[in-house]
């Protein structure tokens, strides 16, 4: 299914991947999860990253839970699949399989261990926009997970290609994203990787966010994306102070393990992570489950929430 790149501004979810307790993956439950979330308000589905565990799925299986998701999805919102590797090749090869699965568009990561330099990653990115043949590349910079940073200066050059439409920053500062709303090129999206930014990046004029917590609360993520993208900024205060603990919880340890188990707390899918992740710590757990009980995730659904 075609998407104009404009498609992709609003509430991105980051889409877990659901797992037996082998390990391998759960497509019906992957499946059932797509239609939640795009119930929930979701505008953009993107399996296959940092959230989806895509470090430890073979190549052969991101390229079936991408086939999954768009399946499921059946063109009520587009699907921009994770191609992120350390070696270009196997990036170009996921970007390709990407599009042959039949997504919307691509998000790529910088590369992780290696570090290259920032033509290294000019180098990169073309690269795999090359392999996408025609689809959009979303660039997604996470130097908190793969040791590069992708420079401003590189991404504003980057943007200069017509298939490279946006970003997703998720340096957990805002500073790259003052600079590159004020310079971007016309139509470059700029995406907040953080949930914790959704409300000032929005309020900047960023585009949207690509979000950990709309796995758990799409509703509320919707309405806090839509909110502040209309200038309602009482109710997008509201709505961020009111989620702020979940936002923080998802992180109390390595990313995609709080927010699995909080989904399998809520009854949608077991909690099983890949190695070398572990199980959410015991301590952690009765956290998590008090910030779930007080956002009103766990029991009556609008419990937590001041109305």
């Amino acid at each position: 299914m075609t998407f104009d790149p404009q498609s992709f501004r609003g509430l991105s979810v980051a889409l877990l991947t659901p797992m037996h307790e082998d390990g391998s993956i759960d497509e019906p439950t992957l499946r059932a999860h797509v239609d939640r979330m795009i119930a929930g308000g979701c505008d953009v589905l993107m399996p296959c990253g940092t959230t989806g565990e895509a470090a430890t799925l073979s190549v052969e299986e991101q390229e079936r839970v991408v086939r999954i998701v768009v399946e499921a999805a059946d063109g009520r919102v587009p699907v921009v699949a994770g191609a992120g590797s350390n070696s270009t090749a196997v990036a170009r090869q996921l970007a390709a399989n990407a599009k042959g699965a039949g997504a919307s568009g691509i998000l790529a990561v910088t590369p992780s261990y290696n570090k290259p330099s920032q033509e290294g990653l000019l180098g990169h990115f073309t690269a795999i926009a090359d392999a996408a043949d025609g689809l959009p590349v979303v660039l997604y910079n996470v130097p908190g997970r793969t040791a590069v940073n992708l420079e401003v200066a590189t991404t504003l050059r980057l943007a200069e290609l017509d298939q490279i439409v946006g970003i997703k920053e998720a340096t957990g500062t805002l500073d790259p994203i003052h600079t590159l709303l004020a310079e971007r090129p016309e139509g470059f999206l700029v995406l907040a990787g953080d949930d914790i930014l959704t409300l000032p990046a929005l309020a900047l004029g960023g585009d949207g966010v690509v979000s950990v917590a709309a796995n758990e609360a799409p509703e509320l993520m919707s309405r806090l994306v839509r909110s502040a993208a209309a200038g309602e900024f009482d109710e997008a205060r509201r709505l961020h102070f009111h989620l702020l603990p979940l936002l923080r919880m998802n992180f109390v340890e390595t990313n995609p393990v709080p927010v699995k188990t909080a989904c399998h707390l809520m009854g949608m899918m077991r909690p099983e992570v890949r190695a070398p992740l572990a199980p959410l710590a015991v301590g952690n757990l009765a956290r998590l489950e008090a910030v779930l009980h007080r956002v009103g995730l766990l029991g009556d659904p609008g419990a937590g929430e001041a109305r």
